[in-house]
């Protein structure tokens, strides 16, 4: 049985250890600092540059996995004037700080994914040192370094508008009940963290159910191994809209949502996608939501023109000034069921039997308590009482109180 020698200290430690991410083309640089305990002679010091992507999950009894190599880089380590044996060994003796420099260069632009780490795979860089000596097993150690490979939302494809719109015939017991339809429409598809997303969206309810109008951005993590796809999906954030009765519709002009903290769209790699959406949809009480995907792409630099709310302003306006335009002929929103008076300080009817559910509006990720109807035998007080002149009698001679 052979016992290792135990190092003091051996480390890897980059030159610019505030960097917080590389990008291809970059160089990583740094040293590898060795302190020993006794004398320790050393075959050879070698220096890894390392990049792989690995995704592994488990599908039944089955054991999915699947890798691909990104970086690869090995370079053997000197110390200036260093004195070798005629085998080429060299011995560290301790009391001494040994700093042994390396240097690489990252591949060239679409050769590099960026970094990530999900829940069934990651894509993972790092710099491994490995020390070899005679008689004894290596040691190694090793750093992590982030690489972000720059997504520039400032394409031609990225800043074209996206649109979609779905329609779903609503039935109760294979009784047909009128059908609900959704459109919406975003200025770009490119984004970045903290940018104000401004969605125009149309919603029309002519079945007998009471709908709510909700979206969301989706983040969605695809795993590829074995011939086989895993795809989590995460909703990030969310907006809602009121409640459509039946035979009405609702109308959203730049209504804005925030894009959250996260990590920029995944492009490149074989093996794990990250792409978002934007998620409208419309629950629709005893069915199915029905929803549509606007595809986004979240990008690492700032959008160059206009904030996305200026200019979905700006378009919205030149797309209602354009009569051939399917927005133009919306028709003005109903009001908000916030602004509508409130009847709380009415006469109740039945003693606690005053609220009788009307409709459950539920949702996966949400807790509704539902909408209730007022049951109430109040009547309500007449109109203000108001001036009619009769056009037939000269001004000033004849006014009728109508009450």
């Amino acid at each position: 049985m052979v016992v290792a020698k135990k190092l003091k200290t051996f480390e890897v430690v980059f030159s610019d250890p505030s960097k917080a991410f590389y990008c291809s083309g970059d160089k990583v640089a740094g040293n590898v600092v060795v302190e020993v305990c006794e004398a320790t002679k050393v075959s050879v010091l070698k220096v890894l540059g390392v990049g792989c992507g690995k995704v592994e999950y488990a599908k039944g009894k089955q054991k999915c996995r699947e890798e691909i190599d990104y970086l690869k880089y090995e370079e053997v380590v000197h110390l200036d004037q260093q004195t070798r044996a005629p085998d080429g060994s060299f011995t560290l003796l301790p009391g001494n700080r040994y700093d042994f420099m390396f240097g690489f260069e990252l591949p060239a632009p679409g050769c590099l994914v960026s970094s990530y780490r999900g829940k069934f795979g990651y894509v993972r860089y790092y710099v491994r040192a490995v020390m070899e000596r005679p008689c004894a097993p290596p040691q190694h150690c090793e750093k992590s370094f982030e690489v972000e490979e720059p997504l520039d939302i400032n394409t031609p494809d990225l800043l074209a508008p996206v649109a979609a719109s779905k329609q779903k015939k609503v039935s109760c017991l294979f009784i047909p009940d009128g059908q609900v339809s959704i459109s919406a429409r975003i200025d770009r598809k490119g984004f970045c963290e903290g940018e104000e997303i401004g969605l125009n969206a149309k919603f029309e309810n002519s079945c007998s159910r009471i709908v709510v109008p909700k979206a969301a951005i989706v983040a969605k993590h695809s795993y590829q191994a074995g011939g086989r796809t895993k795809v989590l999906k995460q909703k990030l954030t969310s907006v809602r809209g009121n409640h459509i009765i039946s035979g009405m519709c609702d109308m959203w002009q730049g209504r804005s949502i925030r894009v959250p903290k996260l990590q920029p769209s995944l492009q490149g790699c074989d093996i794990i996608k990250v792409e978002y959406v934007l998620m409208v949809y419309v629950h629709i009480p005893g069915s199915e939501k029905m929803a549509v995907e606007l595809p986004l792409v979240i990008g690492t630099g700032p959008f160059g023109g206009f904030s996305s709310r200026t200019s979905s302003v700006s378009s919205q306006a030149g797309s209602m000034s354009a009569p051939s335009d399917s927005w133009a002929s919306f028709p003005s929103p109903p009001p908000s069921y916030p602004n509508l008076p409130s009847y709380s300080n009415l006469p109740r009817l039945g003693g606690d039997s005053t609220r009788t559910p009307l409709l459950h509006d539920c949702d996966e990720d949400d807790e509704e308590e539902g909408l209730f109807m007022l049951a109430s035998a109040h009547t309500y007080p007449p109109p203000p009482p108001y001036s009619e002149v009769d056009e037939n009698v000269p001004s000033g001679q004849q006014v009728i109180q109508v009450f």
